[in-house]
């Protein structure tokens, strides 16, 4: 694993940030396999925002699954910085998630039981970051994203739009590279998902992130830089 993540902080900052190729993925049901992916692939560019769109259960959601290493794909490869994430044991993959990609997904997953700006520092934590200044980060991040002056309530007493600008403020806690967004104001009312939308291509432009983010709106799709589908389980 040392030798891993030593690949990842030494690599040389190139232009590409995630490579794909030929991905497959295959589940097997009631004994029979179920091919979801089955090949193709995309670089994603540092700076760069790609909207993955398609058909319902066509795949998008276990792509992104795949490309931030919460999942393994059957076959093919994924590149995170030039580094192959098929050599990364689970740690590895844990460290190399946690440091460089966030996640903002359809419903916010906020820890109920700890409030807005505890589950902003948790990721900084986890990261071994100090409290003290996991707690001036988040509330940076908490007054970015608008919603510092909830940093004392928790999840349930927050709108859901609060609840989704805090879950982008997680997202980026730790600095990442990466963002992968999954429908993410798919649960939100238009006013309130335009906010939020525009809150995440602001924050990715400003800090110069890469973003995949998976949507069924293609007005939020036309907002991309370019677009890539999953067509018949290959991502074109």
């Amino acid at each position: 694993m040392a030798n891993i993540l030593s690949s990842l902080s030494r690599v040389r900052k190139s232009d590409v940030v995630l490579s794909v190729r030929d991905i497959k993925k295959t589940f097997i049901e009631g004994g029979q396999p179920l091919h979801i992916l089955r090949g193709g692939g995309f670089d994603l560019h540092r700076g760069e925002i790609i909207a993955l769109v398609g058909q319902s259960g066509s795949g998008k959601s276990t792509l992104l699954q795949c490309v931030g290493l919460l999942d393994k794909p059957t076959g093919g490869s994924i590149l995170l910085d030039g580094v192959a994430t098929s050599r990364m044991d689970e740690d590895a993959r844990t460290i190399a998630r946690r440091q460089k990609i966030g996640f903002v997904y359809q419903r916010h997953n906020l820890l109920s039981d700890f409030t807005a700006l505890e589950n902003v520092m948790l990721p900084m934590l986890a990261n071994g970051l100090d409290e003290n200044s996991a707690n001036a980060r988040a509330m940076k991040l908490m007054r970015v994203a608008n919603v510092a002056h909830r940093a004392s309530h928790l999840p349930g007493e927050m709108s859901g739009g609060e609840q989704q600008r805090t879950a982008v403020a997680r997202a980026l806690a730790n600095n990442p590279e990466i963002l992968l967004a999954d429908e993410p104001t798919g649960s939100l009312d238009p006013a309130h998902a335009t906010a939020v939308f525009e809150l995440l291509l602001d924050l990715v432009r400003k800090n110069k992130m890469a973003m995949l983010f998976v949507t069924h709106d293609m007005n939020l799709a036309s907002r991309a830089d370019r677009r890539i589908t999953i067509q018949d389980g290959i991502v074109k």
